[in-house]
C-alpha cells in the first residue's frame, strides 16, 4: 500500500533540479550509505545508487555548501554492518546478527575499515555540524515529535539543521516531506507524486 504523506515541506525533484551555489544542504544518512559505501547497491534501488550521488556531486561541483551530522555515522555504520551480515548470511551461513559480530572475527576488522572509509569520504565533502543533546534538546525534540511522523535520529537532525540555519535537506526518506518550513530535494517517487497532487513542488 502506498504510503499516504501530507506533504508540509517545499519538494524540489533532484532529477530536474540544477544546485545552485548559494544552496547549504544537509545531506541525510541514507545519501552517504549510497555515496560512500561501494555495496551499497545491494540492498538499494538503481535511483538511490544514481541519482543522489550524482546531485551531490554537482552540488559540489556548483559552489553549493555540503554539511553532514555526527549522526549520520551511527546511522552508517549501522546499515554497513547490517548490510555485510545479509550478505554474510546469504553467502556462507545464516546466523544471528549478534553471533556474526561478535564470532566471526575476521568479519568485525572488514566492517571496520568500511566505515572508517565511508565515513573519511562523507568528511572530504561535507562540514560536520554539531548535534547537541541535552536537556533542551531533547525537549524540543519530544515536542516537534507530537506534530511531526519522524523517527528518533530525524528529530535531532532537524534540531541540528533548526540550530544552524539550515533548511535544505537531500534524503529519500519521505518522513521529512511532512515537516513544515523546510526544503526536501529528493527522487522519491512517492514523495515527488504526493507532492504533485498537494501542490508542494517546487520548481526553482
Amino acid at each position: 500500500m502506498a504510503i499516504n504523506y501530507t506533504i508540509q515541506a517545499d519538494i524540489v525533484d533532484i532529477r530536474s533540479d540544477i544546485p545552485k551555489a548559494n544552496d547549504i544542504f544537509l545531506v541525510d544518512s541514507n545519501v552517504w550509505f549510497w555515496l560512500a559505501y561501494p555495496t551499497a547497491s545491494q540492498s538499494s534501488s538503481y535511483y538511490q545508487t544514481q541519482d543522489y550521488p550524482k546531485y551531490v556531486n554537482d552540488a559540489l561541483a556548483n559552489g553549493s555548501i555540503i554539511c553532514g551530522t555526527g549522526i549520520s555515522l551511527a546511522e552508517l555504520a549501522h546499515q554497513i554492518e547490517k548490510t555485510e551480515y545479509e550478505i554474510y548470511s546469504a553467502s556462507v551461513n545464516r546466523i544471528p546478527p549478534k553471533e556474526y559480530r561478535h564470532n566471526i572475527t575476521k568479519e568485525h576488522p572488514r566492517i571496520i575499515s568500511e566505515v572508517q572509509a565511508a565515513w573519511a569520504q562523507v568528511k572530504s565533502m561535507a562540514a560536520i555540524i554539531p548535534v547537541t543533546i541535552d536537556e533542551p534538546t531533547t525537549d524540543a525534540a519530544l515536542l516537534r515529535y507530537q506534530t511531526e511522523k519522524v523517527d528518533g535520529y530525524d528529530l535531532f537532525i532537524l534540531e541540528a539543521m533548526k540550530s544552524q540555519g539550515v533548511v535544505q535537506i537531500i534524503t529519500d526518506d519521505g518522513d521529512f516531506a511532512t515537516v513544515p518550513g523546510i526544503q526536501v530535494f529528493t527522487a522519491n517517487r512517492n514523495v515527488l507524486q504526493s507532492a504533485q497532487v498537494q501542490g508542494k513542488i517546487w520548481v526553482r
